[in-house]
């Protein structure tokens, strides 16, 4: 009877797990360049004597879904999307390279090139810095030109080369953060085969509707777990009052 409660309880508690990575996906459908966390059950067999035959099932993240999401136009001077596998590169609040899909860029007051969420952007010698009064314009292979807005020269000129990235996909992971990193530590070097799409971002690739089921197959699953728990419980009470009666 312990045994039946406790594998139930087992799985009640990593249904539980695997509701809230679905809500976290479905939380960020609109979030740009969102990347959906993908989870899995699988079977661990149990380490000891007398128990050759026994498994218990345990959620585990299997990784990310690194698949494209949609290019949503914008018309916005300092709105960037890739069209290909890859990533932008930025600067962590520790210092370090991380990566994202995120090309929602703004240009502070100091004239440094920034995520909108503050963080950064790398190029290949470091954060890059655009002149004051300058429009940004960002190539295909990530130059970044930025011409005067005031002044009879409006020649533009190179401020810098963005470092797009292109790790495989086993090689990362992404951390509470949403950034990517390299799951062995160190940075990823520059590739020349990662495309920007400039005046567009990339959309969150989570897809609603399946999210949504998901949800509901959590919660069926979490409702079996807890009936298998009330009904061992039945049992031990109906076999204790049998006991008593003998």
């Amino acid at each position: 009877m312990d045994r039946m409660i406790y594998l139930a309880m087992t799985g009640a508690k990593h249904v539980m797990t695997q509701q809230a990575t679905t809500s976290q996906n479905l939380a960020n459908a609109h979030t740009t360049g969102y990347k959906a966390d993908q989870v899995s059950f699988r079977a661990l067999p149990v380490v000891g004597e007398g128990a050759p035959t026994r498994t218990y099932v345990v959620d585990n993240t299997i990784g990310h879904d690194l698949s494209q999401g949609s290019l949503q136009q914008t018309g916005n001077d300092t709105d960037f999307a890739l069209a290909s596998p890859g990533f932008f590169t930025v600067q962590a609040p520790d210092g370090a390279e991380a990566y994202s899909r995120d090309g929602g860029f703004a240009v502070d007051q100091n004239g440094l090139l920034r995520t909108r969420s503050g963080l950064p952007i790398v190029g290949d010698g470091g954060p890059i810095t655009v002149p004051t009064g300058s429009s940004i314009m960002i190539g295909a292979d990530g130059s970044v030109l930025a011409t005067p807005t005031t002044g009879a020269d409006r020649t533009p000129q190179i401020a810098g080369q963005l470092k797009l990235v292109n790790p495989a996909a086993r090689d990362v992971y992404k951390g509470e953060d949403g950034l990517f990193r390299l799951s062995g530590g160190g940075t990823a070097p520059a590739a020349s085969d990662v495309k920007v799409v400039s005046g567009a971002l990339e959309g969150s690739n989570v897809n609603a509707v399946e999210s949504l089921v998901q949800m509901i197959s959590h919660s069926r699953q979490f409702d079996l777990n807890v009936k298998l728990m009330q009904t061992s419980d039945q049992n031990e009470q109906k076999a204790s009052q049998i006991l008593a009666v003998n």
